[in-house]
């Protein structure tokens, strides 16, 4: 288990980003809880889905619904469903079968709460465990550092004028990565990276990558 952790802690620093995050990580911090389901939300850019689980991940992410949520958010600690609610109460606040298990963990910026790490295992599988949760604390404490350095890097690059797109791509290019680069990490052709750095030229008013970058990267200091 110790091997596996520090597995997890050197992979979550290597994450370029939010998405690369969710596809890579996630899916082995998962593996590592023996959890059925696992899933990362940051509170300031949960993704658009359609109205019927919208509703459900609003129910999800209420506190007056969700005690483990509540705990979290009161307590900036992990916590499991037997911490907070009888097995009676927990079956009639969440009766999903996949989730009669339920630990999650809360992932901190500058002292706030910006997300949370989750995982869930069925009825038939072990509850978690004190064990469990000092596991998911040290993952959580490495996340944490990992989106308080992303969030600070990302500040670097603001533009009213730029899209959030835009601005992943301008960071890449900071990065030093070619266009080729820069569309096999963000699922996009190289084309469309060509076309999404003419329109930022545009409205930025410069004429290269360079001058792009010195633009946005002077508005740190302003």
């Amino acid at each position: 288990m110790t091997s596996s952790l520090q597995f997890l802690f050197q992979a979550i620093h290597q994450v370029k980003d939010e998405a690369d995050l969710r596809s890579r990580i996630v899916p082995k911090i998962g593996e590592h809880f023996a959890a059925k389901r696992w899933g990362v939300f940051f509170f300031d850019q949960l993704p658009p889905v359609n109205k019927k689980l919208q509703k459900s991940l609003q129910i999800a992410l209420s506190i007056d619904h969700n005690p483990v949520l509540r705990y979290i958010v009161e307590h900036h600690a992990p916590a499991h469903q037997s911490l907070v609610a009888s097995p009676k109460v927990w079956a009639l606040i969440c009766p999903r079968p996949d989730h009669w298990h339920v630990m999650a963990g809360p992932i901190i910026s500058s002292g706030k709460l910006v997300g949370a790490l989750g995982c869930t295992r069925e009825r038939s599988m072990p509850a978690f465990n004190t064990q469990n949760l000092a596991d998911m604390s040290a993952v959580c404490l490495h996340l944490s550092v990992w989106a308080t350095t992303v969030r600070s890097q990302q500040q670097s690059f603001k533009s009213d004028r730029l899209t959030p797109r835009e601005l992943q791509i301008a960071e890449l290019v900071a990065l030093g990565r070619t266009n080729a680069e820069i569309g096999t990490e963000l699922w996009i052709t190289e084309n469309s990276v060509k076309q999404a750095l003419k329109r930022m030229f545009r409205k930025l008013k410069v004429s290269s990558r360079a001058e792009m970058v010195a633009q946005l990267w002077v508005k740190k200091a302003d």
